[in-house]
């Protein structure tokens, strides 16, 4: 009987006509077939980011308000706070002078609405990155415990969480703001957030009871894994994605929430340039001077649309089924 692991193909034949053991030799020899490095899902993300127009046009005009947040000095040279009654009360925009003082015009104490809208950027972007930052950080903690460990942990913070939810915003916020005499960005800021982190919390709790049930969670803690590292190293980067989008929306409408409050007069107050402020200003000459509002009202809208265009395309990046 002939010995099968010594035959050879004869001469002209194909590999798919040679034995089956003769094949698989040839594979082997060959080695695995070249493949691309896998991208992660952040990979992923900024792959289809890059591809999204409205990404860059968010992008551009974000990247655009922190530079005038940061250096307002640059884009104009007049004093927002310096008025002139006698010369300008009132002035309408002289349209043909781009990027002057007396571009948007003056409003009703004489002060230039151009320098104001601009040196106003700052705050505005203050209050709704400082209150983003401590409400996804105060209810992505708590969201992420409640989740993890479950049990009287989740039923505790589920609670609280659910007392928190249930109260107004704006009118719990101006309730909070009613209790400080001095009324500066960081005060907004602690308003608003003490009311303002329930929705991350019950975003990250769910993530983060789907991602602990996740194999690579099991197999981590099998090997004997802390707690805390497996939150940080597994759990944590596989459940923010959700979280990551819900704040960035919610940057937007933290500004609005600002401005909401400087114009119901309890919020920032002069002599803090502000958006909101100027708006509430401006309600009395609306009318005659419809300019007074317009262009401080145009750069809120303007802001919170950038924002929520952002967050609009971080969703469907992050998100495989809307891709």
């Amino acid at each position: 009987m002939p010995d099968v692991t010594k035959t050879k193909p004869e001469k002209g034949t194909t590999l798919d006509a040679a034995p089956a053991h003769t094949r698989a030799d040839a594979v082997l020899a060959a080695g695995p077939a070249p493949q691309g490095k896998p991208r992660s899902l952040w990979g992923d993300a900024w792959y289809e980011l890059r591809h999204r127009p409205m990404f860059w046009v968010s992008a551009v005009l974000l990247v655009l308000l922190l530079l005038i947040a940061a250096f307002p000095g640059v884009f104009t040279g007049a004093d927002p706070r310096d008025g002139d009654l006698t010369k300008h009360f009132l002035t309408k925009p002289e349209l043909t002078h781009f990027f002057q003082a007396d571009w948007f015009g003056y409003d009703g104490q004489g002060r230039s609405i151009y320098a104001r809208v601009i040196y106003g950027t700052r705050a505005s972007i203050l209050v709704g990155v400082g209150t983003t930052l401590a409400v996804t950080i105060v209810g992505g903690v708590l969201g992420m415990l409640a989740g993890y460990f479950g049990g009287w942990i989740d039923t505790i913070i589920s609670r609280v969480t659910d007392i928190f939810f249930g109260l107004p915003f704006l009118l719990g916020t101006m309730v909070v703001m009613n209790a400080f005499t001095e009324r500066k960005v960081y005060v907004v800021i602690g308003a608003l957030a003490f009311l303002g982190w329930t929705t991350i919390a019950r975003v990250t709790r769910s993530s983060v009871i789907t991602a602990k049930q996740a194999d690579y969670v099991v197999a981590a803690r099998a090997l004997g894994a802390g707690t805390p590292r497996i939150l940080l190293r597994h759990v944590l980067p596989n459940a923010i994605a959700p979280t990551i989008v819900v704040a960035t929306i919610a940057l937007g409408a933290y500004i609005s929430a600002e401005a909401t409050l400087s114009y119901l007069g309890l919020g920032l107050a002069d002599p803090t340039v502000s958006w909101g402020v100027d708006i509430s200003s401006a309600k009395d000459a609306i009318r005659d001077n419809p300019h007074v509002m317009l262009f401080p009202a145009g750069m809120l809208s303007l802001t919170v649309f950038a924002f929520i265009m952002l967050g609009d395309a971080v969703r469907d990046a992050l998100d495989p089924k809307l891709r």
